[in-house]
């Protein structure tokens, strides 16, 4: 049996891809057509990559590995686009809204990110899953834009110092992953727990007003780590247009949770 996905032939029987890992078609539905399902509930994190691993999806909509790819990266370039503009001409988010609460503004930013993100995960629509995108990176780019003018501006030396970390660490982590792919593969439940954990603790940080230095430099590495997952498990969904936006999500965020970290580190070091 042929897998939809990386087309590599699977004995008869199987359940599974032994190339991909992605879910093999029904012998029952083969011939009609495999239809897209989705997750019944609400899946975030891991069980919504886990969902789009195992989905079934119609050949048809299957695209080949330069034009996945390279969806990925024109829509993840357009995030950053977006980001940068709005650090040059906006700043912080009360030049928007002069009259708006930081309380108002972060409400307003998780509506919108919760809507975006449940938008990429629900949506059979690859438009709509980019408009679920937009929804996730214009509120935070308002947020990096409020961030980058506390540190200084585009033009600090603090700032510029983690664009540039962040892009060697891109570079360093995509690398990684095209030379020990493996190694990634069953990273998925750790890198959870941690982060869970990182949370808390900085919650509980943030309470009693202790200096986070450490949380941040676990922060940055768990997210450096994240990225490889991300693009690792981009490489194993079914290639289909709605994924490689929902893969450019994913590596989005990594990106920008790694560049706040670094923001934080290269700041406190500079005090």
């Amino acid at each position: 049996m042929k897998c939809p996905n990386c087309q590599h032939e699977n004995t008869d029987g199987a359940r599974v891809c032994s190339s991909c890992g992605a879910s093999l078609p029904d012998a029952k539905t083969i011939g009609g057509g495999v239809k897209a399902v989705t997750a019944g509930g609400i899946a975030l994190g891991r069980k919504a990559r886990e969902a789009r691993l195992r989905e079934m999806v119609d050949p048809s909509l299957i695209i080949s590995d330069t034009t996945y790819n390279g969806i990925i990266g024109i829509v993840l370039l357009w995030g950053l686009l977006i980001n940068y503009i709005l650090c040059w001409k906006v700043g912080s988010y009360t030049n928007l809204f002069p009259n708006m609460s930081p309380v108002a503004f972060l409400i307003g930013y998780a509506v919108c990110a919760i809507a975006g993100v449940l938008l990429g995960l629900k949506a059979q629509n690859p438009l709509v899953s980019f408009l679920g995108f937009n929804l996730v990176a214009l509120p935070l780019g308002l947020v990096l834009s409020t961030l980058v003018e506390a540190y200084g501006g585009l033009s600090s030396a603090v700032v510029t110092q983690a664009f540039l970390y962040t892009f060697l660490i891109a570079v360093a982590i995509v690398a990684t992953v095209v030379m020990f792919p493996q190694a990634f593969r069953k990273l998925g439940g750790m890198l959870g727990a941690v982060l869970v954990g990182l949370i808390l603790c900085e919650i509980l940080l943030l309470i009693f007003h202790v200096r986070q230095e450490v949380t941040s430099w676990i922060g940055a590495g768990l997210f450096s780590v994240y990225l490889g997952y991300d693009v690792y498990r981009s490489q194993q969904y079914p290639k289909t247009v709605r994924n490689a936006v929902a893969s450019a999500l994913d590596i989005y965020l990594d990106l920008v949770n790694i560049f706040i970290r670094l923001l934080e580190i290269l700041n406190k070091n500079r005090d």
